[in-house]
């Protein structure tokens, strides 16, 4: 079964910017979605950005004009640029890999964003 691995995660003051990586283990046939989720302390986990295969792109509210979700397929890797962070970007991010067709459904491990005030 394919993993997902996180990485990118770190300590940034507020207006900064990091990019977040997920790297799959294995090619992932279409159709798939992949997703980026955050879950800060005391909060539900949230969803964040979602890419489909077919290259279609959704945002939370929170995070529209700052944040960019983008995939290298030559490396299997979804990216999530976060720009103009806030405190309340706080959160651990989780990248998650959706295959309706098979039932399937894949977490990585997540990867700590704390931005600074």
């Amino acid at each position: 079964q394919v993993q997902l691995v996180e990485s990118g995660g770190g300590l940034v003051q507020s207006g900064g910017s990091l990019r977040l990586s997920c790297a799959a283990s294995s090619w992932i046939a279409r159709p798939y979605v992949m997703g980026w989720y955050r879950q800060a302390p005391g909060k539900q986990r949230e969803s964040v950005a979602g890419l489909t295969s077919g290259g279609s792109t959704n945002y939370a509210e929170s995070v529209k004009g700052r944040f960019t979700i983008s995939r290298d397929n030559a490396k299997n890797t979804v990216y999530l640029q976060m720009n103009s962070l806030k405190p309340e970007d706080t959160a651990v991010y989780f990248c998650r890999l959706g295959k309706a067709t098979m039932n399937l459904e894949v977490w990585g491990q997540g990867t700590l964003v704390t931005v600074s005030s």
